[in-house]
């Protein structure tokens, strides 16, 4: 049963419109330009407000080949064992700055630092930039001299999805794989045919309508069903293990499901968790409510075990899970 705490928090973002003053749920049509701007704008200004990073966390800027990058990562550590992070938002909206604090929560944890980069956006620039970017970032990371093996892919909705495509690239160029990868509440289906775009629409928080018009921002010109755009149509075999998330009370539940389950079919060491009555991207709200923290936790045992072959000695506060195998 979900805590009292994170009954609280999801029901008060349920009806975060009631803070603004407003009686209804805004309607935004995802297709519209002006729409996705205006969606930016929010984000940014979100993570402004709620974007405080630990003080021994360090932020250094990293420009790759024209890509904008940050590390982050924990005072005077070393860069020699990396999670090179995904952001989310719906390929049309995320930065660095979106995401920083996120990250940080992942890098306090593990102890492990992280590279965070901005990959372009559609629908100025859909499919394939975001992919390209994604290679180069990783690319530029085995040019620092940084083994596969001490790398772990981690991506929250959108940037799970990525992370995923970014894996089944990377394979059939026969490009090293990393140690790991870990997808919170990813995208794997932009042709939207999980069960749960159905029944879960009114109780989730995302606005309805926006995951087939940001699949078609995306996507372009494009077929969404292919598996670089959509993970879940690739062939899974060869991927190194892999951990996800998913709340029972959203959207992309199926996207989450439907892809763990076959990449398990193909021989893929895959551990897969759904929080029961949680929402998109809960792991990110650590240490909020028990159910998040205990999400964060789980996911840098995951990250410490693929990369330094036992589990964090950095606990977060709260009943820790063993590792995911």
């Amino acid at each position: 049963m979900l805590s009292l705490r994170g009954r609280l928090f999801k029901l008060l973002l349920q009806n975060r419109h009631l803070l603004k003053l407003q009686f209804k749920k805004k309607i935004i049509d995802w297709n519209e330009k002006e729409s996705i701007l205006s969606f930016r704008q929010q984000v940014e200004e979100g993570a402004g407000r709620f974007g405080k990073l630990p003080e021994d966390i360090e932020v250094s800027p990293v420009n790759i080949d024209g890509l904008y990058a940050e590390w982050i990562s924990p005072a005077h550590a070393t860069k020699d064992k990396v999670i090179l992070y995904f952001h989310g938002g719906g390929y049309v909206s995320g930065t660095c700055h979106s995401h920083r604090a996120i990250t940080s929560k992942f890098v306090k944890a593990s102890g492990v630092a992280a590279l965070l980069f901005e990959y372009r956006l559609a629908p100025e620039q859909p499919y394939p930039a975001a992919l390209e970017d994604s290679l180069s970032a990783y690319g530029w990371l085995l040019d620092q001299g940084i083994a596969p093996s001490n790398i772990v892919f981690v991506g929250d909705s959108a940037g799970g999805g990525l992370c995923l495509a970014t894996l089944l690239a990377l394979r059939d160029q026969g490009i090293p794989l990393p140690g790991a990868a870990v997808a919170y509440s990813p995208v794997t289906d932009f042709k939207c045919t999980g069960e749960s775009h159905r029944t879960k629409l009114k109780v989730c928080l995302s606005p309805e309508g926006m995951a087939p018009a940001l699949a078609k921002h995306y996507a372009g010109d494009q077929d969404p069903s292919l598996p670089y755009i959509s993970p879940l149509y690739g062939e899974l075999q060869g991927l190194p293990p892999l951990l996800i998330f998913a709340g029972e009370d959203e959207t992309l539940c199926d996207d989450a499901v439907r892809f763990a389950e076959k990449a398990k079919a193909a021989g893929v060491k895959v551990t897969l968790r759904i929080g029961e009555g949680l929402f998109h991207c809960y792991p990110a709200m650590a240490p909020l409510f028990p159910e998040a923290t205990e999400a964060l936790e789980e996911i840098c045992c995951f990250i410490n075990k693929h990369i330094n072959g036992s589990a964090s000695n950095m606990p977060l506060q709260g009943k820790s899970k063993p590792p995911a195998s």
